[in-house]
């Protein structure tokens, strides 16, 4: 029996297996890996999410090309973060980046499946992030940029070394980060009380609290103010350091990017490590590793920075001592 296919008709037939080639291989394709970026800064303050590109970067993956990044900022506002970090999980993604302690304590409420890399200046284990440090089990681990008493001691020792007829130094926190407000304050009072000085603590959670925390500041005859380590200070970091400049209020800060903005100077752990760091982890994840098994990574290396410029807008002179203890002199 012959059978006979009509030219036009061997065509359509043609035409549709091409058209269905395309579909059937893009189904085949692997499907690009997720992460959710969860901060409580603000869309603008970039260099973490700088920092976070270029360790992703390092180990293998370009944003846009093998590897997809959801955003989700809180701009400020710590009470958005649940909701943030649920969205988030339902997207779903394959890894959460917890940019600083609020978001990562958001994003490991919200899922206890999904890996959670954090990034945070509090205490790890006494914030609930993880059990140990080694091993931390479970859905989550990260980096830790906490340095314990070490940081605050050093920052009072700083600040009057400087200024060494100050008697008083004021600590600025964020009630609404209540959890590192309190650890904060515990430990920059020991380092004030070691060295006989009065410690005075200011809050301030909105933009707007800044000028009322500063004339607390003057009124209680403070010398000096140690500003604490907090995600929304640091997004609003101009405006705090223009705020200090106005009341010429010699301040420290923890992360170089206040001393280059302008800040007086600067001591920490590098924040930009550690989010390089956060990159890393989060490709060896996708890659396969277990989040239980990479242990936290704690900072090694502190920065201390200098703004010259800023010292002699204030009428201070920075001693060459310590000058030459400065891993970096902003003139």
């Amino acid at each position: 029996m012959r059978v006979t296919i009509r030219r036009r008709e061997l065509l359509v037939a043609l035409g549709g297996a091409a058209a269905a080639w395309p579909l059937a291989a893009h189904a085949q394709q692997p499907a690009i890996p997720v992460i959710g970026y969860l901060s409580s800064l603000t869309a603008s303050a970039t260099p973490p999410v700088t920092a976070f590109r270029v360790g992703l970067s390092e180990a293998g993956f370009e944003e846009g090309k093998n590897v997809r990044v959801e955003y989700r900022f809180a701009e400020g506002q710590y009470d958005r973060l649940p909701a943030l970090a649920a969205d988030l999980v339902h997207y779903p993604v394959a890894v959460v980046i917890g940019a600083a302690p609020p978001a990562a304590l958001a994003a490991k409420a919200a899922t206890k499946v999904i890996p959670v890399v954090f990034v945070s200046g509090d205490d790890p284990i006494k914030s609930g992030l993880v059990e140990k440090l080694n091993r931390p089990g479970g859905n989550v681990t990260g980096i830790s940029v906490f340095s314990g008493s070490q940081l605050g001691t050093k920052q009072v020792d700083l600040l009057h070394h400087l200024i060494p007829t100050a008697t008083a130094v004021a600590l600025l926190v964020n009630p609404a980060n209540s959890v590192q407000a309190e650890a904060q304050i515990g430990l920059v009072e020991s380092a004030a009380r070691a060295l006989g000085l009065r410690l005075h603590v200011v809050n301030a959670s909105r933009e707007s609290d800044f000028d009322k925390a500063f004339t607390t500041v003057v009124e209680k005859g403070c010398n000096a103010l140690v500003a604490g380590a907090d995600p929304f200070f640091f997004a609003r970091r101009e405006q705090l350091i223009a705020v200090a400049a106005r009341y010429a209020i010699p301040a420290i800060y923890e992360f170089r990017e206040y001393a280059v903005a302008g800040g007086l100077m600067s001591y920490g752990p590098s924040l930009r490590e550690g989010y390089r760091q956060a990159g890393i982890y989060a490709a060896r994840i996708i890659k396969g590793e277990r989040p239980g098994d990479l242990p936290v990574i704690l900072p090694t290396k502190f920065e201390l920075v200098i703004n010259l410029k800023t010292a002699k807008a204030l009428g201070i002179t920075v001693p060459d001592t310590m000058q030459l203890l400065a891993d970096e002199v902003i003139e």
